[in-house]
């Protein structure tokens, strides 16, 4: 996938793409005219609350906080470069950045320990969850791998990673801006691909369907009518 590499380039960079957005597009609209009432993150609160708290919380507050910076560099690098320019206002951005990363990986953990020391949340836990919580650990791990080791991201990102999408949006990909990007970018890149092509067949889904009341939603009460012990046999 380096520059010394032009057909990973071509396959990762320029078929992969479009691949990935066809499958995207495709499977989402069979998955709702076949099942519709699937399209939700099948929350698993109302089986254990606390943990599910720790871990999911952070986990959305900070991946949308990141996912929303990429948006903004992608649709407004120039104002992002401008922004930039300031060295305290790059270290703001940065370390703002880093934290929100670290907050995604944290939550993102404590929901995968979650699933596997609750027996009643491991049950209900299927294989492609168990792919979705790899692929989401894999990215956001790296997210913050390459905020550390290849610093100054929201700088290159306007500068060379937004050219890059949109030329992909105007179907001209140009592959001269990501060619001699540093392996663990690139790979950071083409995970994103991944996880949008399984998001239709996984619980991810429910980001279609606006989940903005997950921020505010009041949390769900479990009600028990029956002593449990009583319910239980």
């Amino acid at each position: 996938m380096t520059g010394t590499f032009p057909f990973a380039n071509q396959f990762f960079f320029t078929v992969l793409p479009y691949l990935v957005m066809f499958i995207f597009f495709l499977g989402t609209i069979v998955r709702y005219r076949n099942e519709p009432y699937t399209y939700s993150s099948l929350s698993s609160q109302f089986l254990e609350n606390k943990r599910h708290f720790w871990g999911l919380v952070p986990f959305h507050y900070g991946i949308v906080t990141v996912l929303t910076a990429h948006v903004c560099a992608f649709l407004l690098p120039s104002q992002i470069l401008a922004w930039d320019s300031r060295p305290l206002r790059l270290y703001l951005l940065e370390i703002t950045g880093l934290i929100f990363g670290l907050l995604t990986v944290v939550g993102l953990i404590g929901a995968i320990v979650r699933r596997i020391t609750v027996s009643k949340i491991r049950v209900v836990t299927n294989v492609f969850d168990w792919i979705v919580l790899t692929l989401l650990l894999l990215q956001t791990g790296s997210g913050v791998f390459v905020a550390v080791f290849h610093p100054w991201g929201s700088a290159w990102f306007a500068a060379a990673i937004s050219p890059y999408l949109w030329s992909l949006v105007q179907f001209n990909p140009n592959l001269g801006y990501v060619s001699l990007l540093p392996i663990a970018v690139k790979m950071h890149i083409v995970m994103a691909y991944v996880i949008i092509g399984v998001a239709p067949f996984t619980r991810l889904v429910h980001i279609l369907v606006a989940p903005n009341p997950y921020f505010w939603r009041r949390p769900q009460v479990v009600r028990w009518y029956r002593a449990p012990r009583k319910a239980a046999s």
